[in-house]
């Protein structure tokens, strides 16, 4: 998306990346918002830890920045055991899941992350792992080639996903905790980038943090990111402290408009109204006359304004709303 390139423009060097690995909360009392995963994976989690087990399989789903991969970072904190992180694509065949498998100890948690894009032939692998804990792989070649039988220790799988109904149904069912990360609220997203604004000690008005969260599509990365370029506009403004005056300025000139749509949303909009009457469309018309990936709006943009009702899906393809006809100033047409 041609403003997540702005908005990801983040400094490199040391200090930086100290500030920003602190951004992540480490303990469930320290994360911000969904509060009812958080209230139901703190029941999971003490329940596993007085019976002295692993904690059963976790899936987290929803859409990208609201926190899954921190949320994954804070279960191993709070059952006190390592993790190890890796992602669906990365683990392009047996062995490679075998590897990341053996180095676990009991209790331990493996999080995958986009693991809708597993191979299939690795996927299938992890049903006895998930299961049994334990896989089979063939050792050797032609002739001599035989089956060995490969127990592993108790482990816990989290994974997380953008596109849950992507996943089969034989890995799914095997996730015994299934949790939906919701869009956050104007309010927790406040406390966040109060909270960012104290750790990287940049004096923030409550107004400023305000409309920040209001402009953040209800998502937390989004929202430290606006916060971190609108820092650096405040400071070569030499502005002492943020608040709403600096913030819209900001966002102006990084087009993100008051509903907190940036080039591309708007884009999508414009196009499906200029070229096909609002609609319906296909996904994939829509991707080629944007110039974006069909993955990319099927995961980033399309679900946000379909929260905010700018857009449905119908059996024919998307359609704007009337609100999305009213977000661009244009007449909704009667016979829609």
């Amino acid at each position: 998306m041609a403003d997540d390139n702005i908005l990801s423009g983040d400094k490199t060097d040391d200090a930086e990346a100290s500030l920003e690995q602190s951004l992540r909360p480490q303990l469930l009392a320290q994360y911000i918002g969904q509060d009812r995963v958080k209230h139901e994976l703190g029941v999971y989690i003490e329940a596993a830890r007085k019976r002295e087990e692993s904690l059963d399989h976790v899936l987290l789903y929803g859409p990208p920045g609201l926190g899954k991969t921190t949320l994954a970072m804070v279960i191993a904190n709070e059952m006190q055991v390592q993790i190890r992180t890796t992602s669906g694509p990365a683990i392009e065949k047996p062995g490679d899941l075998v590897a990341l498998l053996n180095e676990l100890q009991p209790g331990d948690i493996l999080f995958i992350d986009e693991i809708h894009r597993l191979p299939k032939i690795v996927e299938e692998m992890l049903y006895s792992a998930m299961e049994d804990f334990y896989v089979d792989i063939v050792v050797g070649q032609g002739p001599t080639a035989h089956p060995v039988h490969f127990p592993l220790p108790p482990f816990t799988l989290i994974g997380a996903t953008t596109r849950a109904g992507m996943l089969s149904a034989p890995l799914r069912d095997r996730f015994g905790i299934v949790e939906h990360m919701a869009y956050y609220e104007v309010d927790d997203l406040e406390a966040i980038v109060k909270r960012t604004a104290d750790i990287f000690q940049t004096s923030i008005k409550p107004s400023g943090a305000h409309e920040i969260a209001r402009r953040s599509r209800g998502t937390p990365r989004i929202a430290n990111r606006l916060f971190k370029r609108i820092r650096d506009f405040a400071e070569v403004a030499d502005q002492n402290a943020i608040d709403e005056a600096i913030v819209s300025r900001s966002l102006t000139y990084l087009r993100v408009d008051e509903a907190g749509l940036d080039e591309t949303d708007n884009k999508l909009l414009r196009t499906m109204l200029d070229y096909y009457d609002g609609g319906p469309v296909g996904l994939a018309t829509i991707a080629a006359n944007i110039g974006e990936e069909t993955d990319t709006i099927a995961e980033v943009v399309e679900p946000y304004l379909l929260q905010i009702g700018y857009l449905k899906r119908t059996q024919r393809g998307r359609v704007v709303t009337m609100k999305g006809y009213q977000h661009l100033g244009v007449p909704y047409p009667d016979q829609k």
